[in-house]
């Protein structure tokens, strides 16, 4: 995704558009099945998730609806500045994301040992296995060039409007800037929102460009 998508369309249906929606959604259900333990080891989320587990502390909601409503008051910012970045996998990623995650960790708490994700060797064993599997869910949603998510699509906008900084850089502090907000607000920190803030961004373009040669 690049500043070019500014004058895309809105809901724009690029070549191949069958195989880039299962691309997204594929993608999407891979990031809520490797958010769903992550959530479960407790080592940290990516930035927007620990943001939305700290909401959740203060609204009678659970993660899954509050991470739809973060997502919909910064669609309105979205909307307002650079409405071609909105498109199915936009809506693809804030209707089905949460909700995913909220299936699959209720899942694994009927069909796991009770306390399974609070043993430590397997805390620490999942880690890189659901990282990477939401690294290239992030990845394969990304790539489809369907749109994304407002929380995603944001520091594109400000990088295109602050132009002293690098769009990596903006991506960091943006990043870095919700990680401390969910912290305070009770969201999970861990080691995994560290490299989430720092990492996130170069890897899943590092990844996205892999996936691209399939499109």
């Amino acid at each position: 995704m690049n500043s070019n998508q500014k004058n895309r369309k809105w809901f724009a249906r690029p070549p191949k558009f069958l195989k880039r929606m299962l691309f997204m959604m594929g993608g999407v259900a891979m990031m809520g099945i490797g958010l769903s333990v992550l959530r479960g080891i407790h080592l940290g989320t990516d930035a927007c998730s620990c943001f939305a587990q700290g909401i959740s502390c203060f609204l009678p909601f659970g993660f899954g609806t509050c991470l739809l409503l973060f997502h919909i008051v910064t669609l309105c910012f979205v909307l307002k500045f650079d409405i071609g970045m909105i498109g199915f996998g936009t809506v693809g990623n804030m209707l089905c994301l949460g909700y995913i995650s909220d299936f699959f960790k209720w899942l694994w708490s009927v069909a796991l040992p009770a306390g399974f994700f609070e043993n430590n060797v397997v805390r620490y064993v999942l880690l890189l296995p659901a990282l990477a599997v939401f690294m290239v869910g992030a990845g394969a949603y990304m790539c489809s060039g369907l749109g994304s998510a407002p929380f995603d699509a944001l520091p594109f906008i400000i990088s295109n409007h602050v132009k002293k900084l690098p769009f990596k850089a903006v991506r960091i502090l943006w990043d870095v800037s919700f990680m401390i907000t969910g912290t305070v607000l009770g969201g999970d920190f861990g080691i995994v929102t560290v490299l989430c803030a720092f990492c996130l961004g170069p890897i899943i373009s590092w990844v996205q460009k892999k996936l691209e040669v399939l499109i």
